[in-house]
């Protein structure tokens, strides 16, 4: 398997992702290998700098890099030799199995959609993010950013997706589904919340019902579904107000000369609920969806964080995500077309 790496993407290019690609070089098995997409020179100057000098690292020249500010649509058409564009053409000619990129996050998603194509009966891919969860395994959210504006068939869809990622990919068996609304009761909501909540109740998902946003922490399904503008805003202050506890304790604790003990006793707690907050444990974040793994890193993802979304990129492959979704999807649209048939039948009868 060959894990194609943006290169020059993300805030700490191309020191973190080539950094990153060379501690998860040293974890791969022995079929797989990293390809670092992006300008050459500064590449191979920063695996020099590394020390690395084994083999399942090439590099493959871009000389363009899409900036984060750039409208996503024309930089893409514009700078065919950008390390997103390039790598992402590896995938389709079949000469990568996956892509990491910490790049501009509308320049990602658009390139899915447009050089790597939706697959069929998915209306909008997701953003699948990571939910932290204190104390607990975390949850999957999505979508995280990518549609503002959604129909209920797709929050059907994130439903399955996010499912079958979890199974393959975060080993939770038979995951549990939960789609966020302003209460808990089946008719409570917006008529796109009250219209998802039917479709989601009849997929084959383990689909517990509604969920509010401050049962989120406390793990309130494993997979968390709602539209991108809802979403996104979730994730965001979640990770602010997460920032704003540890320093907030740190602040009342740590620096305190009176609390000297309790600043030790709680030096460890304060540690691991930092690292439970840290994106950089946990990888990037899927793009569900399309016809090819396509996994988008943290702008300010460092060498940890890179590391960790291309070793994600493995099982994401090996457990056949997309082959896992589409197979779903087919079951979903033949049992409709079943339902349908059966309900013209029984109208003819009646008539």
């Amino acid at each position: 398997m060959k894990i194609v790496v943006d290169g020059m993407g993300g805030d700490n290019a191309p020191e973190a992702p080539v950094k990153g690609a060379v501690e998860a070089a040293r974890e791969l098995g022995a079929e797989d290998s990293i390809i670092i997409v992006g300008r050459e020179d500064e590449v191979r100057k920063v695996l020099d700098e590394s020390g690395y000098d084994g083999d399942k690292i090439e590099v493959l020249n871009a000389s363009e890099v899409i900036e984060t500010g750039e409208p996503p649509v024309k930089a893409l058409r514009r700078k065919k030799d950008s390390s997103i564009v390039r790598g992402m053409e590896l995938l389709k000619e079949g000469k990568g199995d996956a892509f990491v990129s910490a790049g501009s996050t509308g320049a990602v998603f658009a390139g899915s959609v447009m050089k790597l194509g939706r697959l069929k009966g998915i209306g909008r891919p997701a953003l699948a993010a990571i939910y932290p969860v204190v104390g607990m395994e975390p949850s999957l959210l999505l979508d995280a950013g990518a549609n503002a504006e959604c129909k209920s068939e797709y929050l059907r869809e994130f439903a399955i997706m996010g499912s079958i990622y979890m199974d393959k990919v975060l080993g939770v068996k038979d995951p549990t589904v939960g789609l966020v609304n302003n209460g808990t009761e089946e008719n409570k909501g917006s008529a796109l919340t009250k219209e998802a909540y039917q479709l989601i109740k009849n997929s084959d998902v383990n689909f517990v019902g509604n969920i509010e946003t401050r049962e989120l922490q406390n793990h309130a399904a494993d997979v968390i579904v709602t539209d991108g503008f809802t979403g996104n805003a979730i994730v965001k202050l979640t990770e602010g107000i997460g920032l704003m506890v540890i320093r907030e304790m740190k602040k009342r604790f740590l620096s305190s000369t009176k609390n000297k003990i309790g600043a030790l006793l709680l030096k460890d707690q304060l540690l691991g609920i930092k690292k439970e907050f840290d994106y950089s444990e946990y990888g990037g974040a899927p793009i569900l969806g399309i016809k090819y793994p396509v996994v988008k890193a943290h702008g300010s993802s460092d060498p940890q964080a890179f590391k960790q979304t291309i070793l994600k990129a493995v099982p994401f492959v090996k457990g056949d995500v997309i082959g896992k979704i589409t197979e779903s999807l087919e079951a979903y649209e033949e049992a409709q077309v079943e339902n349908s048939d059966e309900t013209s039948d029984v109208s003819g009868q009646e008539k």
